[in-house]
């Protein structure tokens, strides 16, 4: 195939494509691939949850600023091109009964109409690859699970010369997946391989949360090796200070471990309009050299 590859990964937030899919995003990037992140909020509503950073009156009063810098940062360590979609975070409730969300956030939109400025992103980028979140938004997050929403009406519609007129030339992607990087197999392999080893495993309470929440498996159906890229990837993660904790859960297990233990990323495909093999180790699977 002679057509320029082109990979666009759907997030809800700044510092969202750094822990979903940023080892896979760095390897395409490294391989020639034009990747494009599209955030579709500031992240304006999200906690500060590295320590060392909370109670400074600065950063709670330039949020938005902030995190739109550390998205700057975040966006050269791995290489991409990135755009706002511009919907403001509608942060994450918490109570019960759960309060209300803020009027005009994000996940209060009309979905068809809010879905009109991805597809507008699509038609001028014509990914042929699109990965995103699933129904419950990879976790309940209201932006993640509206996220998922505007994503599977622009990847239908956005190929579609009928819908959105004013959005551009139509484009069809051919393949949307699911994050799946934060999965079972995965998180008990890193578990016992720590215990295993005499090492203290972060993923004790996550395992036992998971019986709790009695969520169905997911169909893992594309691994994509990735290890090279893992160091990039913490590093572009780390450069999201307000909502990481560089001595946190996200780093204790040694690099050396997660390369022999677990060297992937995880997608599930959604959908596809070429033909393709499970499992597949490329996202690409079934459009190169097509």
């Amino acid at each position: 195939m002679t057509e320029q590859l082109r990979l666009m990964a759907v997030h809800a937030h700044p510092d969202d494509e750094s822990s979903k899919g940023a080892a896979t995003m760095a390897k395409y990037v490294s391989e020639g691939v034009d990747v494009l992140v599209a955030t579709c909020t500031g992240g304006e509503r999200g906690s500060i949850l590295n320590p060392k950073l909370q109670g400074d009156p600065y950063i709670e009063e330039h949020i938005h600023e902030v995190r739109k810098k550390e998205m700057d940062e975040a966006r050269e360590i791995l290489g991409v091109k990135q755009e706002w979609l511009g919907f403001v975070d509608s942060g994450l409730p918490e109570g019960d009964p759960l309060p209300p969300l803020p009027d005009g956030c994000f996940a209060l939109q009309d979905v068809d109409e809010a879905a009109g400025r991805l597809v507008k992103l699509i038609r001028e980028f014509k990914p042929q690859v699109i990965t995103t979140y699933d129904e419950n938004g990879g976790y309940p997050h209201p932006d993640h699970i509206m996220t998922h929403k505007i994503t599977m009406v622009a990847f239908e519609a956005a190929g579609d010369p009928e819908k959105y007129p004013e959005a551009g030339e139509p484009w069809q992607p051919q393949k949307l997946y699911y994050n799946q990087g934060f999965n079972r197999p995965r998180t008990v392999a890193l578990h016992e391989a720590l215990l295993e080893r005499g090492m203290e495993s972060p993923y004790g309470e996550w395992l036992e949360r998971w019986k709790q929440f009695e969520r169905r498996e997911r169909t893992l159906t594309t691994y994509v090796p990735c290890a090279d890229f893992f160091e990039i990837r913490d590093k572009a993660l780390i450069a999201h200070a307000t909502q990481i904790d560089p001595d946190g859960g996200w780093f204790r297990v040694p690099m050396d471990l997660q390369r022999e233990v677990w060297p992937t990323e995880e997608y599930e495909l959604a959908k596809s309009r070429v033909d393709t093999s499970l499992p597949e180790d490329d996202l690409f699977a079934g459009i190169r050299n097509n």
